[in-house]
């Protein structure tokens, strides 16, 4: 007896939803289509704004404006239309609820969404004391002799330069001179190096700087 109960429950249940759902199609029937078109421009309405999304949330349609920043979408009246795009703020129109027209053109200006973060300390390690606990256990191969105005003395940064690869302006240098070197080999003799007055200028520059001594 209580399953038959059940059972009539659930028809007149399926019964009044089917009754709503016929009732609300009618009521959509009743609603004008209108065309709505315009163009999106954005916030100094000197650039269009393409790819802007544009749709009617409840009915699960819309469209996107194209490169021009042109849309057209057809909607009924009283819809609610978004107009919606990442990193600017989205907008709503309302279709008026009776329309003597059935077409609506609309220029749409849409605002800059500006979102201001907090600030950000970033830091190589996590906390205060590993990086003075790593600081500390640096091991330089040299001491970094200061000079008498707080600088690094030359034979400082000469060591360290040496021990540093070659930039980007350097290989292209050696790169350079590789291939006029080839060059030369190719279609004529290489330069006589010992009658050069701007080679031996160098060289005895090299000389008075002591780049030729012998390091320990």
């Amino acid at each position: 007896m209580k399953s038959k109960f059940t059972h009539i429950a659930l028809l007149l249940v399926g019964f009044f939803f089917f009754l709503s759902t016929q009732e609300s199609s009618a009521q959509e029937k009743e609603r004008k289509v209108i065309q709505l078109s315009g163009i999106i421009l954005n916030a100094d309405s000197t650039d269009a704004v393409p790819g802007v999304n544009v749709y009617v949330p409840k009915k699960g349609r819309g469209t996107s404006s194209g490169r021009y920043g042109y849309f057209s979408l057809p909607v009924l009246e009283g819809d609610s239309v978004i107009f919606s795009f990442i990193g600017m703020q989205r907008q709503t129109y309302k279709v008026p609820a009776v329309m003597n027209e059935d077409k609506i053109s609309l220029i749409v200006t849409m605002q800059t969404d500006e979102i201001a973060l907090a600030e950000i300390e970033v830091m190589p390690f996590p906390t205060e004391e590993e990086f003075k606990r790593q600081l500390l256990a640096m091991n330089y191969d040299a001491p970094m002799a200061m000079d008498a105005r707080g600088s690094l003395s030359p034979e400082t940064l000469l060591r360290y330069a040496e021990g540093m690869q070659a930039s980007g302006n350097e290989n292209w240098r050696n790169f350079q001179q590789g291939q006029v070197m080839q060059i030369q080999d190719r279609y004529g003799p290489r330069p006589f190096t010992l009658v050069d007055p701007f080679a031996w200028s160098r060289f005895i520059q090299s000389i008075k700087r002591g780049d030729l001594k012998k390091r320990d």
